[in-house]
């Protein structure tokens, strides 16, 4: 039994030390201006993609609270640099017009198959949980807009 206790002991330990190691926050420029102009999302598609997509697919994420815990904040952190990497809305004007095409095809077909907004987040996000009225909207205003991505590209 005291050989449970000192590991006990230990592992408090290791978690009270580990609270003073953090990720670095994704706290720079949200900047999707450009994404918005570009893009024209009606307000409603507009209002869905500030609630479900920005926080993890933007230079900028507005943290829960539980966010300030150790090792919550590494999960997190990675989340979001996995999320930025497939598509960042703050980079929006340094996509080339195919790579454009494509993430609105992806947008809106991961929408449409509900891989997005990912489980883990609706889970402590209820406002991102999509109805069907909200899925539909998206992936219609995504489908036009990767249409007039298309048609450029076939008038270069």
């Amino acid at each position: 039994m005291k050989i449970v206790k000192k590991i006990g002991y230990i592992l408090i330990i290791a978690l009270v030390v580990a609270q003073f190691f953090r990720p670095e926050k994704n706290d720079g420029n949200m900047n999707i201006d450009a994404f918005i102009s570009e893009t024209n999302p009606p307000a409603a598609v507009h209002k869905i993609l500030k609630e479900t997509c920005f926080d993890c697919h933007s230079n900028k994420t507005t943290y829960p609270w539980y966010n300030a815990v150790t090792p919550v904040n590494y999960w997190l952190a990675e989340h979001i640099e996995d999320g930025k990497k497939h598509l960042n809305f703050s980079n929006w004007s340094s996509y080339s017009l195919k790579k454009k095409e494509h993430k609105m095809d992806e947008l809106h077909e991961e929408v449409e198959e509900k891989e997005m907004p990912l489980s883990s987040y609706t889970y402590t996000h209820s406002d991102a949980n999509l109805t069907p009225e909200e899925i539909e909207a998206v992936v219609v205003w995504g489908k036009k807009v990767q249409a007039d991505y298309k048609q450029q590209l076939q008038i270069k």
